[in-house]
């Protein structure tokens, strides 16, 4: 029997979190006695990639009809190529979207949100995020089959090489299936590094007083080899696009290193951001509710703090 593990692409590359399922997917497999299927959809970067992290078999799939992301075919696709009980995906937009709809097609317990390897397979025992983040819930699933959703940069990558093999497989899928017209498709820029795989991200609200400000942001990221990002508040006003806005209600991430520069941190926005690993806050209130759940607090105004940064940082990568 094989674990199942839907290896998520863009423009025919792997994203960091189909590694991150692939690595999950092999944890199980080495208590289950499995072994590890990546399914890709369209993606023309080689297999080894996904060996790399533990996947036995890789099944590439190809077709017109999945030109354009559809949740009911690519669900549809998922569901047809299971060769077991248990099918991971990476908790991105699009795999999280058609989630609920495979575990439909295949009758089977949907957990999402999980954030570390099983300790025990039978019944299925693990950790998922819950409660918008915050808190730590322990699930057990006792029987059937079962979709699992892993959070990015939760589990992380475990490399874990395996001699595997790569076959094309045919799907019954077409056009009718998708039950979505795809009108127009903007393409991001391509040199924007993805805000939920991001291990570094640096992140402005309100206190940056308007969109004009962002410009030291951006070099901040730039230099950090960091994603942006903003609080809600700034992404309804429009100072930025609401791609950016991390929080309860737009985008939840789990970075090695959040930086929030002139966010006060009201309970909806940290809820985005408290599977961060190190917290960051800059903000010239010293009450900022923020500083209570920040591993490191600088009070000080954006205006004057953020420009020494920008330039502590650039003597330190030129040393």
């Amino acid at each position: 029997m094989a674990i199942l593990v839907y290896a998520e692409s863009q423009e025919g590359h792997y994203k960091k979190a189909a590694f991150e399922a692939v690595s999950y997917a092999k944890s199980i497999a080495d208590k289950s006695g499995d072994t590890v299927t990546a399914v890709a959809i369209n993606a023309t970067e080689s297999s080894d990639s996904l060996y790399k992290y533990g996947a036995n078999k890789v099944l590439k799939v190809s077709s017109d009809a999945l030109k354009n992301f559809s949740p009911n075919s690519f669900a549809k696709v998922l569901a047809e190529l299971k060769d077991g009980e248990i099918i991971v995906l990476p908790a991105t937009n699009d795999a999280s979207s058609f989630a609920p709809l495979l575990a439909l097609k295949t009758n089977a317990t949907l957990v999402t949100n999980l954030t570390s390897a099983p300790s025990n397979v039978s019944p299925f025992t693990a950790e998922r995020r819950a409660f918008s983040g915050k808190g730590i819930e322990t699930i057990e699933v006792t029987e059937g089959a079962k979709v699992l959703t892993v959070l990015q940069n939760a589990f992380g990558l475990k490399e874990n090489p395996v001699s595997g093999t790569e076959e094309s497989a045919n799907v019954s899928v077409s056009d009718a299936d998708s039950k979505v017209k795809v009108v127009k498709v903007e393409q991001a820029s391509s040199d924007k590094i993805d805000l939920k795989e991001a291990e570094i991200v640096v992140s402005g609200g309100r206190g940056l007083k308007g969109p004009e400000n962002w410009g030291m942001i951006e070099e901040l990221a730039k230099l950090l080899g960091a994603a942006t990002a903003s609080s809600k508040p700034v992404a309804d006003i429009g100072w930025r696009p609401h791609s950016e806005h991390v929080g309860q209600t737009g985008k939840a991430i789990a970075p090695k290193l959040y930086i929030a520069i002139g966010i006060s941190g009201a309970i909806q926005h940290l809820a985005g951001v408290n599977g961060s690993k190190t917290i960051v806050v800059i903000n010239p209130d010293a009450e900022a509710p923020f500083f209570k759940s920040a591993d490191y607090g600088i009070v000080g105004d954006a205006f004057e703090v953020v420009p020494k940064l920008i330039e502590e940082v650039k003597k330190f990568k030129g040393a």
